[in-house]
């Protein structure tokens, strides 16, 4: 929300009592195609949001959830999410097979000014493609909270310094980027439930009872 309606951009003006709304304009979300990539819990509940603002949610990924499907999410094969979404968000593990999944060729197969938001791995995209694209004007706008080399930048006050990785500092410079700090977990409740699911594996391992957590492979 927003990226698309420029908020961050209009809160930087209004600090300066600057109200003027050239190039401030956002697009309405109904009726919109947003394209989910991993149908995870989060990117389920992430459909959920899309379909409650009126938006039509197709969905890829390996194992398709009955979750997904029971909510109205429709599955479609990489190639034609990336035709048809006028957002993409991406919600899937970084593995040798999705790292650098977004590049020159599929972001090429994407509707010319898509939006992107990624809050899960930074190297699922290849950002010097990810720049390419917005400087061409193939990527609308992208919304990242997770960075490829991120373990460098995040975390850490860096006002004072002059970072050394190039690709961070040129998507800084583009006005329809929002980056931000690896927050999207960052509330009371996430942490309250982390805090709880490390406590209740370790104390099944410790008593020998089930694991109700366990990650299983397919």
């Amino acid at each position: 929300m927003t990226l698309n309606r420029k908020y961050h951009r209009a809160y930087n003006r209004t600090r300066e009592f600057n109200f003027n709304l050239q190039g401030l304009l956002g697009f309405d979300l109904h009726g919109k195609t947003v394209g989910v990539i991993g149908t995870g819990k989060i990117g389920v509940l992430f459909g959920k949001i899309c379909l409650g603002f009126g938006c039509k949610v197709i969905a890829y990924d390996v194992f398709e959830s009955q979750d997904a499907k029971a909510l109205g999410m429709e599955y479609k094969s990489l190639e034609d999410l990336l035709a048809a979404s006028d957002i993409i968000s991406l919600h899937c593990p970084l593995f040798p097979s999705t790292r650098h999944m977004i590049n020159d060729t599929t972001i090429a197969q994407m509707k010319k000014g898509v939006m992107i938001i990624n809050t899960s791995r930074g190297g699922l995209l290849d950002t010097k493609a990810i720049i390419n694209g917005l400087k061409s004007g193939q990527i609308g706008s992208i919304a990242l909270d997770v960075f490829e080399g991120e373990n460098e930048i995040f975390y850490e006050d860096h006002s004072g310094e002059i970072l050394a990785d190039e690709r961070f500092t040129k998507l800084s410079t583009f006005p329809n980027v929002l980056v931000t700090g690896h927050q999207a977990y960052f509330t009371k409740e996430a942490l309250g439930n982390i805090a709880q699911t490390t406590f209740d594996n370790i104390n099944a391992v410790a008593t020998n009872s089930p694991y109700v957590n366990e990650v299983k492979s397919k």
